[in-house]
């Protein structure tokens, strides 16, 4: 799957089943579902769930959060858009 397909995908009602769980997060983040997304990645413990968990929380609000989850995913903050950013997530774990 490309970056093409995989926001082609966000025309359906559930996120493909062959995408792993940050990519499963995003999806559910795209799609304004920020609780499931969060219930997708909360406990998952690698760098690329932590980039997604930083992501969400970033959106939420919680920059104290986000920072822990930036810093856990070896990541700087982000100041980016939510859009350009969610893009720059998506494209890298493509």
């Amino acid at each position: 799957m490309d970056i093409k397909e995989y926001k082609a995908s966000l025309q359906q009602t559930e996120a493909p089943s062959n995408l792993n769980k940050p990519l499963q997060a995003l999806w559910y983040a795209a799609k304004d579902d920020w609780n499931r997304a969060h219930e997708l990645i909360q406990d998952e413990s690698d760098a690329d769930s932590a980039w997604v968990h930083a992501h969400l929380h970033r959106v939420e609000g919680d920059m104290f959060n986000a920072k822990y989850w930036y810093k856990s995913a070896n990541r700087p903050t982000s100041d980016e858009t939510f859009e350009r950013e969610w893009e720059k997530i998506a494209s890298d774990l493509i």
